[in-house]
């Protein structure tokens, strides 16, 4: 029986084979890697272009807020009340309506009679800062 020799390839690996099954597997996860890349630049790309399409800019809010946030407004131009999202109006300025979206997030509105008119969606922090409106 013949003894096999482990040959050395051109890139530096020692094995047995035509090809180098080592730099093979590095090579296909690095595809891998790249194609993951691809997908990911893609999927946000397409998340980007949504934004074209809303009345006021969410670009700055995190996704779950600004998914939540799309909903309502949708709700609110199917003339949906602003109270089935726990809306209300400020003291100061009973036009202004604030309806929260999520413990952090609040969105403000203007009531101008027949219809809500969203204005802006802003964190806690800036809401209790300064008073919508004012």
């Amino acid at each position: 029986m013949a003894k096999r020799r482990k040959k050395t390839f051109p890139c530096g690996h020692k094995g047995y084979g035509k090809t180098c099954h080592r730099c093979e597997q590095e090579r296909r996860e690095q595809e891998k890697q790249w194609q993951a890349l691809q997908q990911k630049q893609l999927e946000k790309k397409a998340w980007e272009a949504t934004f074209e399409q809303d009345d006021i800019d969410l670009r700055s809010l995190p996704q779950y807020v600004v998914l939540k946030a799309r909903d309502i407004i949708s709700a609110l131009a199917q003339q949906q009340s602003y109270r089935d999202f726990n809306g209300k109006r400020m003291r100061h300025d009973r036009q202004i309506i604030s309806i929260p979206i999520t413990r952090n997030y609040r969105m403000i509105c203007r009531d101008d009679g027949e219809f809500v008119i969203p204005q802006s969606v802003l964190s806690h922090e800036d809401y209790n800062v300064k008073k919508p409106g004012a």
